[in-house]
Order: C-alpha cells, then sequence, then structure tokens
C-alpha cells in the first residue's frame, strides 16, 4: 500500500500528516487557517521534494 496524506482538524486550525504504507507518520506539516491552505500545502510537497536531497548539517559550535 503506498503512503498517503491526511488532514486533522484542531482547535488551531488544519494540519496534514504524510503516512507511509504502513501507516506510520513520516512527516506533519505546519498549522493552516483553512482547509484549502493545508492542502494547497500538500501540492507544495508534492510539486517540489519529489526528488529533494539529503543534506547533512555540520553542528554549530
Amino acid at each position: 500500500m503506498a503512503g498517503k496524506f491526511i488532514i486533522k482538524t484542531g482547535d488551531k486550525g488544519f494540519h496534514f500528516v504524510l503516512t507511509a504504507g504502513n501507516g506510520e507518520i513520516i512527516a506533519t506539516s505546519q498549522v493552516y487557517k483553512t482547509k484549502e491552505s493545508c492542502r494547497k500545502g500538500i501540492e507544495s510537497v508534492r510539486a517540489n521534494a519529489p526528488e529533494a536531497p539529503v543534506v547533512e548539517e555540520e553542528p554549530k559550535e
């Protein structure tokens, strides 16, 4: 089974979680004021990160 985006409603607005096929949460979004802006956030992740590189930052001194 493929992963999925789940839109959740809370006291302060809407956010989404991205889950793997086994149901584990991969990512959680910020809180959006409207469901429409939450959906736009999902589309932004789909459009902007399909092949995003992994970058490891060095610890700050």
